[in-house]
C-alpha cells in the first residue's frame, strides 16, 4: 500500500492516476475484442478493466478511484458518443471495484493471497458481491433510457455480473502476484516450468477447440500448477484457459458448435467460474499448508537450539568417586 503522504504529492499522485486510467482502458479494449449479444445489449465474458480497478486500488489505496472514472469514460467514448446512461454505468464501474476493496479490508484481506480465507474473500466479497452493484446500475440505466426492453433486465444482469466477476478473479490475483513475483525463477523449476508451458499449450487449445467437448482436460493441469507453482503457476494456466475459451465461443466453434447465444453465455461462463474458483481456492489452500509447515519447522528448529543451549548451560557437575574406606548402607540402617 502506497503511504497517505505520498499520494498527496501533486506530482506522484498524477502520474499514479494516469497510469493506471490508461491501464484501464488498455484492458478494456482487450476486453471489447470478445462480445456477445443477450437479448438486445451486448457483453462481454470477461471484463478485465474490473480485476485493474480492483488491485490498483489494494494496491494503490482508495486515493486512485478518480483514475477508474476517468478510464472507464475513455473506453465508453471509444465506442461512440456517450448519452445520459454513462453516469450509472460509471458510478457502477468505479463503485463496485471501490466496494470491494472496503469488503476485502473489512475481511483482512492479504494481497499476497496466502490462506484460504483470502481466496475466499476475494472470490465471494470482491467477486460476487461487490460486482453486483456494477451490473445493477449497468443494466438499470439501460432499462431506464429505453436502450434495453424490461424482460432482458436480468439475462443481461446476469452476463454482466458474470463477465465483471471474471475479471476480478482472474486479473487481480495475476496483477497481485506479478508485483510480488521474484525474477527470475529459482534455476531448479526452469524444467518443470517449461514442461507445464508445453502441456498447457498442447492441451488447452485442445480443449477449447475440440468438438467432443474436452474442457475437462484443464483441471488435471490447473492441479499440477497448483501443486508445484502456487497461484502464480494455477493462475496463468487459468488466464491462458479462459481466454481461449472466450475466443472459442464467441466464434462458436470447438466445445461451443451447435450453442444458441445464451447457451454459448452460460456454458462459457460456468466453465470460467469452476475453472477460475479451482484455480484460486486450490492454490490458497497449498500455499497456506506450506507456510504452516515452514512455520512449525522453524518453531521446533527454535526449540531445538534452546533446548541445548540450556543443556549445556545447566549441567551439573560430576560426582566425586567414594572414598576407598566408604561401604554403601544397608536399607535397614544396621551398622
Amino acid at each position: 500500500m502506497v503511504p497517505y503522504q505520498d499520494l498527496r504529492r501533486p506530482g506522484g499522485y498524477t502520474v499514479r492516476l494516469l497510469a493506471v486510467a490508461a491501464c484501464y482502458y488498455g484492458a478494456a479494449r482487450l476486453g471489447l475484442m470478445r462480445q456477445l449479444a443477450v437479448e438486445d445489449a451486448v457483453v462481454t465474458p470477461i471484463w478485465p478493466p474490473t480485476g485493474v480497478a480492483v488491485a490498483a486500488l489494494l494496491v494503490l489505496g482508495l486515493g486512485c478511484w478518480p483514475a477508474i472514472t476517468a478510464g472507464a469514460l475513455s473506453a465508453v467514448w471509444s465506442l461512440g458518443t456517450p448519452g445520459p446512461d454513462v453516469v450509472g454505468i460509471l458510478f457502477g464501474q468505479t463503485a463496485a471495484p471501490v466496494a470491494a476493496v472496503l469488503l476485502l479490508r473489512r475481511a483482512r484481506f492479504r494481497p499476497e493471497i496466502s490462506r484460504l480465507r483470502d481466496g475466499l474473500a476475494l472470490v465471494f466479497l470482491a467477486a460476487l458481491a461487490a460486482m453486483t452493484i456494477s451490473a445493477t446500475f449497468g443494466v438499470g440505466v439501460l432499462v431506464l433510457t429505453g436502450k434495453l426492453a424490461p424482460h432482458g433486465f436480468w439475462a443481461v444482469w446476469l452476463a454482466w455480473w458474470v463477465g465483471d466477476a471474471m475479471g476480478v478473479l482472474i486479473v487481480t490475483p495475476f496483477l497481485l502476484l506479478l508485483r510480488r513475483t521474484r525474477w527470475p525463477p529459482p534455476l531448479g523449476r526452469w524444467k518443470e516450468a517449461t514442461a507445464l508451458a508445453l502441456v498447457a499449450c498442447a492441451i488447452v487449445p485442445l480443449a477449447a477447440y475440440s468438438s467432443i467437448s474436452l474442457l475437462f482436460l484443464v483441471y488435471p493441469l490447473i492441479i499440477w500448477a497448483a501443486l508445484r507453482f502456487q497461484l502464480v503457476g494455477s493462475m496463468l494456466c487459468a488466464l491462458l484457459t479462459s481466454v481461449l475459451a472466450t475466443v472459442a465461443a464467441t466464434d462458436a466453434v470447438g466445445a461451443f458448435t451447435g450453442l444458441d447465444r445464451i447457451e454459448v453465455m452460460a456454458k462459457l461462463q460456468a466453465f470460467n467460474g469452476s475453472m477460475a474458483l479451482t484455480a484460486l481456492l486450490l492454490s490458497a489452500v497449498i500455499t497456506e499448508q506450506r507456510n504452516t509447515r515452514r512455520s512449525v519447522e522453524q518453531a521446533c528448529r527454535e526449540l531445538v537450539e534452546v533446548l541445548a543451549h540450556l543443556t549445556a548451560g545447566d549441567t551439573p557437575p560430576p560426582r566425586p568417586p567414594p572414598h576407598a574406606g566408604d561401604r554403601p548402607r544397608e536399607p535397614g540402617g544396621g551398622p
